[in-house]
């Protein structure tokens, strides 16, 4: 049953329609956060506890409305319960966003009133860092609640999450190759990176180690630069359309922005297996079905990337990198599974993915 706490002003018909008419329901309560004097607006979305607390990040964003704002959350919401699910770890899914762009308006005393939203809450929804926070701001966020993940290690937190979210990516595209190759290297493969930031560097280096030849791409030159000044073995491309035209070209891992398998970029995709850390991958839910009838394996984002959060829930139980790791290495044989159901089922392993999720958290409403 969803629960509105609607702020004080600023909400209107349209916001509410949007709680009770999105076709992402089932969501158990929506949080309108709004504090004047520093002048917050939020959305907190809790979509299930039925495995645990809700944790999912907090997004900062200047969205166009509060009813964008609500949708986003409630869309987030649901994708992390089952992330969270499949991850393995005793949580549901939540998000929060706070509206505005984060450049103008973020102030401490802002994130102080957003923290004791968290804090009402009483620990059914715990936050962490997403687009537009990062880890100084929840060290700021955590003043005000216990319930606060992303944190610095000086403030008793894990400190940035990309090592363990390339590590839960590679063990990602380990699993795809042992299912389309019967092998769970990546040897003598040519793999495509779209993306060398935070997480696609880290990936690069994985793959070397494990023998792959490395073709990388990014829209900024540093990033690119940075990578082939370490890896000179390494090609670069000019763009992600050279990448994914690239010829011999095995796996595609992007690693920047979402909706990066669409109509458009399909017809010239060459490699045989996409898997890689972005978030959002599928432009649209059609584009799933078209890889398969193109018979191109699609490991599901949010399967594979879980490693980041694997690591913030691990924070609110003393966190420590090699529990983290071992839960990380799981991520080969859960996508593993959801490749056989998928083949079982006769679906894509998106589909096959969400039904696992679903399994996991109706067994727990039953228990």
């Amino acid at each position: 049953m969803t629960d509105v706490r609607p702020a004080s002003a600023g909400t209107d018909g349209g916001v509410l329609h949007t709680l009770f008419r999105s076709e992402q329901g089932g969501h158990e309560q929506v949080v309108l956060c709004q504090d004047r004097a520093s002048g917050l607006k939020a959305v907190i979305a809790i979509h299930s506890t039925a495995l645990g607390p809700a944790l999912g990040g907090t997004r900062f964003h200047a969205y166009a409305s509060e009813e964008e704002a609500v949708l986003d959350a409630l869309n987030l919401s649901r994708g992390m319960s089952y992330k969270n699910a499949l991850a393995g770890l005793d949580h549901g899914g939540g998000k929060a966003v706070i509206i505005g762009d984060p450049d103008l308006i973020k102030t401490e005393e802002l994130l102080l009133a957003y923290g004791r939203f968290v804090a009402s809450l009483g620990g059914r929804y715990v936050t962490a860092c997403d687009v537009g926070t990062y880890v100084a701001d929840m060290d700021v966020v955590a003043r005000t609640n216990k319930w606060t993940t992303g944190r610095s290690p000086a403030n008793g937190g894990a400190g940035d999450s990309s090592v363990l979210t390339a590590y839960g990516v590679f063990q990602g595209m380990r699993a795809s190759a042992q299912h389309a190759w019967g092998d769970p290297t990546l040897r003598g493969r040519k793999v495509g990176i779209a993306g060398v930031g935070k997480v696609g560097h880290l990936l690069v280096e994985h793959l070397l180690q494990d023998g792959a030849e490395v073709v990388i791409t990014d829209v900024r030159a540093e990033s690119v630069d940075r990578v082939r000044a370490k890896y000179p073995q390494v090609t670069a491309v000019a763009d992600t359309e050279a990448l994914i035209r690239t010829a011999g070209l095995d796996v595609y891992a992007p690693c920047a922005l979402g909706g990066a398998l669409s109509d458009e970029s399909l017809p010239v995709l060459t490699a045989k297996v996409v898997c890689g850390a972005a978030n959002n991958q599928l432009a649209h839910p059609g584009v799933e079905k078209d890889l398969s009838d193109r018979g191109i394996l699609y490991a599901p984002d949010y399967v594979v990337n879980a490693g980041g959060v694997i690591q913030v829930a691990d924070e609110l139980h003393g966190f420590d990198f090699d529990r983290c790791k071992t839960k990380a290495a799981k991520i080969f044989d859960t996508t593993l599974a959801i490749f056989a159901r998928a083949k079982a089922d006769g679906i894509p392993p998106a589909a096959a993915a969400d039904r696992l999720a679903e399994q996991r958290m109706a067994e727990a409403r039953r228990a």
